[in-house]
């Protein structure tokens, strides 16, 4: 019988990750802590002529002109950032629609003075011709933090967010962040210069570490009111800064100012694992989320293998049940129902041959987990009529979003209310906010008809990643985060209650989610150059796993070193053994990537 370590190094890994046990839960390993005397806990800040000056028992850090000029580690000695030539650029910007930034410095006739509020308050007043700031820095004496809340504004409409920057760090460091599951990659890799991360369909949970040699430094957020975000990894020319966005609520047509979130930088001793469980136990207590993991059923925990877009062949499952036990086997199903994949949606009518393989697939202890949608529909569905004013608007160029698909290549949404109606042929789909209380109520009422229909335990809604920052952002109080956050309980709580799958997996989908269909790097259906340097980091299978359980996406039949890779991948991050298989012949007559897969979940 092969275990991980095997796997990992007969696919092309010389470094394995510690095996993961195929009957339970993966453990999260315990924290890699450097030994460190705890001094008492204190913090201080002082203004200094035009500098602040910050010393907490973790750390020391001095600021001037809004940049940190200077870090050092209490706990390891080490210097993160030390005196250097000034940063380039400014520390403070305005963002508009369209990538449009203005700087906020003492540039271009511009001043910044500096204020002592208190003995761990103070702040930096930016004034600049093309708009004015804030800089708000304090100290937290329980944790050490160093606090830094940026705010920025000016007379000219359309501001989408206000970026901060964190400049001059060392090269040697490595960024470990929630992108993609996790990654462990050098500020100037090719895979993450100059790039843009969007919270939380791409930067999965709000914090990012920056690991050294026994030691590093971390950045997070403590925010849980949906308040949208960003990250900047690095620029054009200088790829060692990081641009911290606290974003604007959409619409921002008329919009001036940005700001109100507050960046927490400490250090840590030890590895990345010690800042990363620090945030966990922040989500599960300003979420309340222990109840949640104690209410998963155990069976969740026992899932060992997962095929992801299963063909309803009966023989397919019999051969499954040849190899594995079938109660340790999840099984996403796709096409079930009688209109053709992706359309028709929100209507969820099971075909015959669908209601037969689902219920040999349960007769033989399978868990079967059919395909729904959260928040995409086809604009040809009578439930349209009610529901038109509320879709997804793009918050730059406030274009309906969503999708449609054609001889191989996408589309986008027509914006000619009658080509939304006459194009099913297209799979036309727009995507509805899930804060919308009657969207919740007919999406419910369909899936529970096919729940009791199928006498279902599991369903799969797809695209719950995509909720992010709209021109129509808020609908009944609540952003399309916090709607999907409300949708996906929603769905859990229908019938006898349900074991609720998705598409992806971030800090917020987990919350009700338990199992996640997680993206490789840029790689949903194609590999993109360089994949094999994103494994090896499980970051988010530590930030949520003992919620919320990912299995492999696609390109998994292990039919070439492509598809070993993939899989190889998704298992450095924690996931869940997965296939994705054609027949039964996949099974009888298995390749060696397949074989491995399926001695592993043993």
């Amino acid at each position: 019988m092969i275990n991980r370590r095997t796997f990992l190094q007969t696919t092309g890994r010389s470094t394995a990750l510690a095996a993961l046990s195929a009957n339970t839960l993966p453990a999260a390993q315990p924290p890699v802590v450097a030994p460190e005397v705890r001094p008492a806990k204190s913090a201080s800040v002082r203004v200094d002529g035009d500098r602040v000056l910050v010393e907490t028992h973790t750390l020391s850090a001095e600021l001037s002109q809004g940049f940190v000029v200077s870090l050092r580690s209490k706990l390891t000695g080490q210097v993160f950032i030390g005196p250097k030539a000034a940063p380039g650029g400014a520390p403070l910007e305005l963002v508009y629609r369209g990538d449009d930034i203005v700087r906020v410095d003492s540039s271009k006739f511009g001043s910044i003075t500096v204020h002592a509020l208190s003995p761990q308050r103070a702040e930096m007043i930016f004034h600049s011709w093309d708009g004015d700031g804030v800089l708000a820095i304090g100290a937290d004496p329980e944790t050490g933090d160093l606090l830094v809340e940026p705010s920025a504004f000016s007379s000219r409409p359309g501001v989408r967010a206000c970026r901060w920057h964190l400049a001059g760090l060392p090269p040697e460091l490595e960024l470990v962040a929630p992108f993609f599951q996790g990654v462990r990659l050098k500020l100037d890799d090719p895979l993450i210069r100059n790039t843009h991360w969007d919270w939380p369909l791409y930067w999965e949970a709000g914090l990012v570490i920056l690991q050294g040699r026994g030691g590093g430094l971390w950045v997070h957020t403590q925010d849980p009111r949906y308040h949208y975000k960003a990250i900047q990894v690095g620029t054009g020319t200088d790829p060692f800064r990081l641009g911290f966005d606290s974003e604007a609520y959409g619409p921002i047509d008329q919009n001036l100012s940005a700001g109100g979130l507050t960046w927490r930088l400490n250090v840590f001793g030890g590895d990345w694992t010690v800042p990363a469980e620090q945030y966990r136990r922040w989500l599960w207590q300003a979420y309340g989320l222990q109840a949640d993991e104690d209410a998963r059923p155990p069976w969740t925990r026992q899932i060992g293998f997962a095929v992801c877009w299963c063909p309803g062949q009966p023989a397919l499952l019999e051969a499954l049940a040849r190899r594995l036990d079938p109660r340790r086997v999840l099984i996403h199903f796709p096409d079930w129902r009688t209109d053709p994949y992706d359309e028709n949606y929100p209507a969820y009518v099971a075909s015959e041959s669908a209601k037969q393989f689902v219920a040999k697939g349960q007769a033989l202890g399978f868990r079967v987990m059919p395909h729904f949608n959260a928040v995409d529909m086809d604009p040809t569905h009578p439930a349209y009529a009610y529901l038109r004013d509320f879709q997804y608007r793009g918050i730059d160029r406030q274009d309906l979003r969503g999708w449609s698909w054609y001889q191989g290549r996408g589309l986008g949404v027509p914006e000619s209310n009658a080509s939304r109606r006459e194009n099913r042929d297209k799979k036309v789909m727009v995507k509805i906010h899930p804060g919308l209380g009657l969207w919740r109520s007919i999406l419910g009422r369909n899936i529970l008809a096919a729940v009791q229909d199928l006498s279902l335990e599991a369903v799969f809604t797809d695209v719950t990643l995509v909720s992010h920052n709209l021109h129509n952002c808020w609908v009944e109080g609540m952003t399309a985060t916090e709607g999907m956050n409300r949708l996906i309980r929603h769905v859990g709580t229908l019938g006898p209650g349900l074991v609720v799958g998705g598409e992806g997996l971030n800090e917020i989908t987990m919350q009700g989610q338990a199992f996640a269909q997680a993206h490789l790097f840029k790689s949903w259906h194609q590999s993109v150059a360089g994949l094999e340097r994103t494994g090896g980091c499980d970051l988010n299978q530590r930030l949520f796993g003992r919620l919320c359980r990912t299995i492999g996406y696609a390109g998994l039949g292990g039919r070439d070193e492509n598809e070993a890779l993939r899989s190889r991948i998704h298992l450095e991050h924690g996931a869940i053994p997965t296939v994705t298989l054609r027949s039964a012949r996949d099974l009888e007559n298995p390749n060696a990537t397949l074989e491995q897969l399926l001695d592993l979940a043993k």
